[in-house]
């Protein structure tokens, strides 16, 4: 073949592939910058908001272990401190492996169901490294740190519940409740209250941080543990102070400092609304403190650690559904009020009815969250430095949602816990043998002492 000839077929072929190919490179000319554009659009997550996030993510384990198991811890008696350090510990750990299987996707797995969360993330189906999680803005964290963050509320949730039946529960029936409480009362309650299909979401109630997901839902689990698995040997009979005022004002402190994670991270961004909370952290603590310490040098003339202790709880309970929520001197006003309302329930009403609530879980995080999610329906209000209602809401329809939301955590907790309080007792049985709870549950249950002579 000439040169001539062949340069003309090759003309001819490289034409005709010109043709044939000229759709493709216009649809490439095309999506490259839709994909550019869409590569652009993707929200990014801002690293300062996911640094504070594992920061707070962190400071909440530390309120668990070891900070609530040692406030628990010191409030018994040394026989028993060890098997509450235990049950903190173990529950804990239980719930965060539940949480992954399958606790993540019933709270927040995207059903549009108003009481549960569905099943498309069963066992973190979908979760990777590069999806995202929304915050309250435009903003994105990633998803991992979410399901962290969250992971550590419903790890601790179910632990408080151990101080009101401590020094008497089975360890097995302390971990089986617990696992059975957060699959059928604590995931249901979070997405109600927190997911945007959620029941009480769809109202509108105000709950920044977890006064009826975690402190109304534990206080109420608490009591009716108190009851169900009876009162202590000896109860009333027999002498049964705290053993270390030492180390529950040690685990006091550092629930506090954990606290700050608590509820500034429940923000979910390192933004003007997580120093609100802090701030409210900082001065609703505070006051509740003073608050708890005045009433009992009125009523006892003198006032103990013990009452700092649990005012500094009391304060911390309050203020958490409000956080975010209510204005610097609000908050003050919150934990002022909050203490005596504990005080009276604990030195009071629990001796009067005589249910035996060892660390008084319903008196300090039931009634201060009860307090708490109703008093941030009317602290809300701008006109109280609060960041105010929606448009059209008022300070009255507000607190009525306040109720309603609370209402439905009081049935379903209360019915629901106590049907599985039950169930655990038809299993494996609620109680250890009375000479079994004389030894002390350390020996008894776990084989070690906390102290030796």
């Amino acid at each position: 073949m000439s040169s001539t000839k062949f340069s003309s077929t090759f003309a001819r072929i490289g034409a005709a592939s010109a043709a044939l190919l000229a759709p493709a490179v216009a649809f490439a000319q095309e999506a490259a910058p839709a994909a550019a554009e869409a590569a652009a659009a993707a929200p990014v997550p801002d690293k300062g908001d996911t640094a504070f996030m594992f920061l707070c993510t962190i400071l909440v384990l530390f309120m668990l272990v070891p900070g609530l198991a040692l406030f628990y811890g010191g409030l018994v008696r040394a026989k028993n401190m060890l098997s509450v350090l235990m049950q903190c510990t173990v529950v804990g750990a239980s719930i965060m492996l539940v949480w992954v299987i399958y606790g993540y996707s019933f709270a927040f797995g995207g059903s549009t169901n108003a009481f549960f969360g569905g099943t498309a993330k069963l066992f973190l189906s979908g979760v990777t490294m590069d999806s995202t999680a929304a915050t309250f803005s435009d903003a994105v964290i990633p998803e991992y740190i979410f399901i962290m963050f969250q992971m550590t509320f419903a790890a601790i949730t179910p632990a408080l519940i151990v101080g009101a039946f401590a020094e008497r529960i089975k360890f097995s029936a302390s971990i089986l409740f617990c696992i059975l409480w957060v699959t059928f009362v604590y995931f249901p309650i979070a997405h109600m209250v927190w997911d945007a299909n959620g029941l009480i979401f769809g109202w509108g109630a105000f709950d920044f941080a977890g006064g009826t997901v975690v402190h109304i839902n534990a206080g109420v689990a608490g009591l009716i543990g108190a009851i169900m698995v009876g009162k202590r040997t000896g109860y009333g009979k027999d002498m049964m102070a705290p053993h270390s005022m030492t180390l529950t004002m040690v685990g006091a402190a550092m629930l506090w400092v954990g606290w700050f994670g608590f509820n500034a991270g429940s923000n979910l961004e390192a933004s003007g609304g997580a120093m609100l909370a802090t701030v409210n952290t900082f001065i609703a603590t505070a006051a509740a403190i003073v608050s708890w310490a005045f009433v009992e040098s009125l009523t006892r003339g003198k006032s103990s650690m013990l009452g700092a202790a649990s005012g500094m709880i009391a304060g911390l309970v309050a203020i958490t559904p409000a956080a975010g929520i209510v204005g610097p001197m609000g908050a003050i006003v919150m934990g002022l009020i909050v203490s005596p309302l504990c005080y009276f329930f604990v030195s009071v009403v629990k001796n009067k009815f005589g249910y035996d609530d060892t660390a008084d879980v319903f008196g300090v995080h039931g009634v201060g969250g009860l307090f708490g999610a109703l008093a941030t329906g009317i602290f809300a209000s701008s006109s109280l430095g609060g960041i105010g209602y929606a448009e059209g809401v008022t300070m009255g329809a507000q607190f009525f949602t306040q109720v309603k939301a609370v209402l439905v955590t009081l049935v379903w907790c209360g019915v629901g816990s106590a049907i599985l309080y039950k169930i655990t007792d038809v299993i494996v049985g609620l109680r250890v043998p009375v000479e079994a709870e004389r030894e002390g549950l350390d020996l008894a249950s776990h084989g070690e002492a906390a102290y030796h002579s």
